[in-house]
């Protein structure tokens, strides 16, 4: 017999000892044996061997073979191989008693064998060897049945033999009523062993950091009953399904003889998210990233454009960047990320999050204007993410510039300029002219070196998202900048409550990337939602944890949500009572990227006075869609598009349902608007009157013109003096006005649905096929 299958009953019989001596053996050393078919380890055998042989010395093997001569049963050898056996222990119970011996030859008698008179004597002297010598055999089995086997599955295996054998039924019946009291006797002495055995070995607990009532019962294999009556000695109320804490669930366990361990429980998180530290050995020297921070309109992305030395401003609306951008700059060999900023107030929340990607922030300030509400704001997100401050006074071309108030408005926040004895680096530049940059540059690099800012290339990626939107064509696209390992393209990345595979890294130049380490930030395709700006990312190995912690997240927020309405105490019991009377303003914000949604939304929301609150019950990314339409039909509310336009179905459906939709470019002109609005006060004189789309078809380059794009008018007319929007997937990408429209070689003061057409937009040449010319004119309306 294997090791692998030596059970408790078979050491037993081997050892002609009762099982339930093993049991008791094994049970001072392990845990107690459940079952005598268990099983047994080498390690418990081991034990088990050694203690035996401890116990039963004996004098000399004389001892051993002395029994021998009792088993000579040579003439009836092999009648005992098939007859003994069953008899014996189906006569196991009443061979205690000298009266079952009689009742026992009373059904053998009438069988009908040849064998029948030479095996008699046999019999009657196996019944002898039963009494005496032969004990170990019997009383063993006996002992199985009588301590291990439930006392139902005796019954079973009692009607199995009453039905097997029918030459012994009225044996079976004659035993049955004098068997079963003896056995419960020992069943209850059993119990009582067993329990007595229990309370010297102390039960090992796992108790985590909370636990119900119920579950802690079960682990201490307690009743619920007890473990509540010691809850309420130690003046704890709590029921079955109530949660206790460790210090208590602790308490009561050793209070009622258990062991305690404390359960490490180790989350989705902690398993498939690398947060080991970095050894010295690891580390790597990387570029620095830098956030140019201030007031709007102070010249924060001209300098970062005369820096890059392209053109991006041109895009911004009302001298305001929209949404971050992230961009590398070589500066004599040596790397700088830089990260701009919008300088309006909404965007405070996007601020503080370039703050705190960040390793150094150039505050630009305007030379002729000072110190500004923003530019406090943006020295306090600085602070508070313990980031270096490098001053850039800006125009300082106008005739009108003055360093010095800028540099004595500066102590004021504690930014005492280095010439002054403080330790605040002041660079004067012009980000017209160019003047002051190459030092500028120079001291970003100098305050890198004295951080020695490092990171290790060689482990998965973590990082942080900057920007994120949802493209028509590609999906969700995200802006992520990488601050340690790196991301290969095909990695699984999570970020927030979005997860997916990389399929296409383009970097700042617009370049297709396979890798990007450290310090650099690449668009990305691939993921299943829309990531929130600021944001962590890191890049994981198990898609299908990833993607269950993803959903335990969103859960999470879910619930944190509900949680947040649902909420209602005495404090604010009257104010939510009182809020039926209070008027509100429903509005559905859609915007071009995430970022900007989230500020338009928070900025619509403070602007509640007394008798009107503002509620912004949808804020998305993307076109205005029908599904808008209907959300605002239902709930009375006005759509404030930022950046974005309604495509076709979604304007032919507002039209229907009279939903008023309003658009904008610029931030604080839709806050001016519904303030005016909620003020009574609203009296517009123009308003936007569309009067035709038309699509382009193809572009020509021409020099002295610029491009010309080859359009077909759908819908309405197209005009000479009219307004005009680019829209690409019904995003705006410029407002301007019409440069030339021309009808084959001859100039057209306008051109109606259906006709071909040529046209060029004034400053504007990044036409693309498939753009859509929304034209426009602005009428006079009546108040």
């Amino acid at each position: 017999m294997s090791l692998a299958k030596y059970r408790l009953k078979d050491v037993a019989t081997d050892f002609d000892l009762p099982v339930k001596e093993v049991t008791e053996i094994v049970a001072k050393f392990y845990e107690k044996p459940k079952s005598n078919t268990r099983i047994m380890t080498e390690e418990e055998l081991n034990v088990v061997f050694d203690y035996i042989t401890k116990t039963h010395q004996i004098e000399s093997l004389e001892q051993v073979f002395a029994v021998q001569p009792k088993k000579e049963e040579k003439p009836g050898e092999k009648a005992p191989e098939k007859m003994p056996e069953k008899p014996v222990q189906q006569n196991a119970a009443p061979a205690k008693k000298a009266e079952a011996h009689k009742a026992a030859e009373k059904p053998a008698a009438p069988q009908q064998q040849k064998s029948q008179k030479p095996a008699e004597p046999e019999r009657r002297r196996e019944r002898r060897v039963v009494d005496t010598s032969a004990v170990q055999v019997n009383s063993n089995r006996f002992a199985d049945v009588d301590n291990l086997v439930s006392e139902r599955v005796q019954n079973f295996q009692g009607g199995k033999q009453k039905f097997g054998k029918k030459g012994q039924q009225q044996n079976k019946k004659d035993n049955k009523f004098k068997g079963n009291k003896s056995k419960n006797e020992e069943q209850e002495k059993l119990r009582r062993l067993q329990m007595e055995v229990a309370r010297k070995a102390p039960v090992t607990v796992k108790i985590p950091d909370e636990i119900t009532v119920g579950e802690l019962a079960s682990r201490m294999k307690k009743t619920a009953g007890e473990v509540i009556k010691c809850l309420m000695k130690n003046g704890v109320m709590a029921g079955i399904n109530q949660t206790i804490d460790f210090d208590t669930a602790e308490y009561v366990a050793v209070e009622m003889g258990c062991k305690v361990e404390k359960e490490i429980t180790v989350t989705i998180e902690e398993r498939i998210i690398d947060d080991h530290v970095d050894s010295a050995e690891e580390l790597e020297t990387r570029a620095p990233v830098v956030v140019v921070m201030g007031h709007v309109d102070h010249g924060k992305t001209s300098t970062l454009d005369a820096i890059r030395q392209t053109s991006v401003t041109a895009g911004e609306a009302g001298g305001i960047t929209q949404h971050i951008g992230a961009y590398t700059v070589d500066v004599n060999g040596q790397m700088i990320t830089f990260l701009d900023t919008p300088g309006h107030a909404a965007f405070t929340s996007m601020r503080a999050r370039g703050a705190k990607s960040t390793d150094i922030a150039i505050l630009v300030v305007a030379a002729d204007d000072g110190i500004m509400p923003q530019t406090v704001e943006s020295i306090n997100h600085a602070k508070a993410a313990d980031v270096p401050i490098i001053v850039a006074i800006n125009k300082m071309d106008k005739p009108t510039a003055n360093p010095d108030k800028i540099k004595e408005q500066l102590t004021k926040y504690d930014l005492i300029p280095e010439e002054w004895g403080g330790d605040t680096v002041i660079v004067p530049i012009s980000a017209k002219t160019g003047m002051g940059l190459e030092e500028l540059l120079e001291m970003v690099l100098l305050t890198a070196e004295v951080q020695e800012l490092k990171a290790n290339p060689n482990r998965r990626a973590k990082g942080t998202v900057i920007e994120s939107r949802l493209d028509k064509t590609r999906g969700p696209i995200a802006t992520l900048l990488v601050q340690n390992g790196t991301l290969n393209q095909g990695d699984i990345i999570i970020a927030g409550t979005a997860v997916g595979r990389v399929r296409v890294m383009t970097n700042d130049k617009g370049r297709t990337v396979k890798t990007a380490g450290p310090s650099v930030p690449v668009e990305i395709t691939g993921l299943a939602d829309v990531p929130a700006p600021g944001d962590e990312f890191n890049a994981v190995t198990d898609e299908r944890m990833a993607r269950e912690l993803v959903e335990q997240r969103r859960q999470a927020a879910k619930d944190a949500a509900a949680n947040a309405m649902q909420k209602v105490t005495l404090d604010n019991l009257f104010a939510k009572m009182q809020e039926g009377e209070m008027k509100e303003l429903p509005l559905v914000v859609k915007a071009d990227v995430q970022g900007s949604a989230e500020a338009v939304k928070a900025s619509l929301e403070k602007i509640s006075n007394e008798e009107v609150r503002v509620k912004v019950i949808h804020a998305g990314v993307g076109a205005i869609n029908e599904s808008d339409i209907l959300l605002a039909s239902t709930a009375g509310a006005i759509i404030v598009g930022f950046n974005v336009r309604p495509d076709a179905a979604a304007q032919a459906s507002g039209q229907r349902s009279n939903v008023d939709m309003r658009f904008y470019r610029v931030i604080y002109d839709a806050i001016d608007e519904i303030e005016a609005a909620m003020k009574g006060m609203l009296a517009p004189q123009f308003e936007e009157a569309i009067i035709g789309h038309a699509e382009v078809r193809m572009t020509y380059k021409v020099s002295a013109v610029g491009t010309i794009a080859g359009c077909m008018v759908k819908d309405g007319k197209v005009t000479k003096d009219a307004q005009v929007r680019v829209l690409r997937d019904n995003i705006v990408i410029h407002q301007g006005e019409v440069g030339s429209l021309q009808r084959f070689k001859d100039a057209a003061k306008e051109v109606t649905a259906g006709y071909e057409c040529g046209m060029s937009i004034h400053k504007f040449n990044d036409i693309k096929e498939g753009d859509i010319f929304e034209c426009f004119v602005m009428q006079e309306i009546k108040r």
